[in-house]
């Protein structure tokens, strides 16, 4: 996958202050939210890439790190651990010291005096290996990971399904599986940032977030929801019709139906993750609804009602 330039994403100079950074930020994001960009299938892309970019340089220590590392910013760390223990060592075997520069996409290094010892078994495995020549190094580097977020409504999350999905400027179309839960990440392997060098890339990692029905509330497998019921079928009895995931269907209520009564349906609920052929219940909740406009005759019958009662 091709390197990210944070910069260029939010629009902003390499010497942007944290408030031009933030100011660009909400603008794009507002200008990307999924919610405002339904008929955009590319904006949801676009917003994650602006979440990406701020997170990183609206941390002055991460965007320290971006800065002088570039893409591989997330090994700052471990290689300057690195750096300080063979500039230690050479110093202590009487060599001229270690350098160390970053050029371009390609890291490389050496040592000024002879006898050099190779990297620690940690550093080789991830920044790469000797290349022969006087103390030089070629290193390589497994791509970072990448955190992303994809947005699905409740019906996109009950069918399994194809998405594109854009990462690093790369659209990669992936399944999404039924019964994906809001909150729940998945790993593909080797989609995360490139490796440096020949090195393995990095993984990806998507976490679902699964936007509110207006219809039904989630929990867990199981759906719930509400059907108003007029007084006069909660009193004598009838049918409604309540609507599922897959249709309507229609419900027998018994008389004397008291407000807030709940009926279950069974397997009427959301498929079970990874689980072909498995759902959750439904659970429908019965508004009964007291009618608030009596003509003088309907009164004069509730009021026999009550006297009678």
């Amino acid at each position: 996958m091709a390197f990210i330039d944070y910069y260029k994403i939010l629009g902003v100079d390499r010497n942007a202050t944290q408030d031009e950074i933030k100011q660009a930020y909400r603008k794009l994001a507002k200008k990307y939210h999924p919610d405002l960009n339904k008929d955009d299938p590319s904006a949801e892309g676009k917003f994650q890439q602006v979440n990406e970019a701020h997170e990183v340089l609206s941390d002055p220590e991460k965007r320290k790190k971006y800065d002088e590392y570039g893409e591989h910013w997330k090994y700052a760390d471990e290689f300057k651990q690195e750096r300080e223990a063979y500039s230690r060592a050479q110093q202590e075997n009487g060599g001229s010291g270690y350098w160390y520069s970053m050029n371009g996409d390609e890291f490389s290094g050496g040592f000024g005096g002879a006898g050099a010892s190779g990297f620690s078994d940690f550093f080789e495995q991830l920044f790469g290996h000797r290349s022969g020549g006087r103390g030089g190094y070629s290193m390589r580097a497994k791509g970072g990971d990448i955190e992303a977020q994809m947005h699905l409504s409740l019906s996109e999350a009950y069918v399994t399904h194809k998405q594109t999905f854009s990462v690093n400027g790369e659209n990669i179309r992936i399944t999404v599986p039924a019964g994906v839960a809001d909150g729940q990440t998945i790993r593909l392997k080797g989609y995360g940032e490139k490796g440096m060098n020949g090195a393995e890339n990095g993984d990806l990692y998507i976490t679902f977030v699964i936007d509110k029905d207006a219809t039904f509330e989630r929990e867990g497998d199981d759906l719930y929801t509400h059907v108003d019921v007029d007084l006069y079928t909660a009193v004598l009895g009838g049918e409604v019709q309540v609507r599922t995931m897959d249709g309507m269907v229609r419900l027998k209520v018994k008389p004397g139906t008291q407000n807030g009564t709940q009926v279950r349906l069974r397997g009427k609920g959301f498929p079970v993750y990874k689980q072909p052929g498995q759902f959750g219940d439904m659970i429908v909740t019965y508004n009964v609804k007291i009618p608030t406009s009596l003509t003088e005759k309907q009164k004069d019958l509730f009021n026999q009602l009550r006297a009678a009662s």
